[in-house]
């Protein structure tokens, strides 16, 4: 595969997962989104600074300029989620492992 290539493919997985987490995290910090939160019995904060924390991460990841440092927080917001629900005996982590995988290959490949 060309350099060029390569660059489109990161490019495109950079666009996708910006807005499909931006779109996702939205939704997750609406009101709405406290009910079913709250049947995890984690404090209702966790859901709100992790839903922050990926809208800023996909603003950062959709800015040229910060498009690394936004992969690397959502990275960390990814693997920050995903022990929270294995600590919570949650084991349908694969969204959350796959969304990592990606924002990790973004942070490696955009550098």
């Amino acid at each position: 595969m060309s350099t060029s290539q390569t660059k489109l493919g990161l490019t495109v997985l950079q666009w996708v997962l910006g807005i499909v987490i931006l779109i996702e995290s939205v939704l997750f910090v609406l009101p709405g989104a406290a009910h079913a939160f709250a049947r995890t019995h984690i404090p209702g904060f966790v859901r709100l600074v992790l839903g922050f924390a990926e809208i800023l991460g996909c603003i950062l990841l959709l800015i040229p300029r910060t498009t690394i440092k936004g992969a690397w927080l959502l990275l960390a917001v990814f693997v920050t989620a995903t022990l929270i629900h294995l600590l919570h005996g949650q084991y349908e982590v694969s969204n959350l492992v796959i969304y990592a995988a990606a924002a990790f290959a973004i942070a490696l490949g955009k550098s």
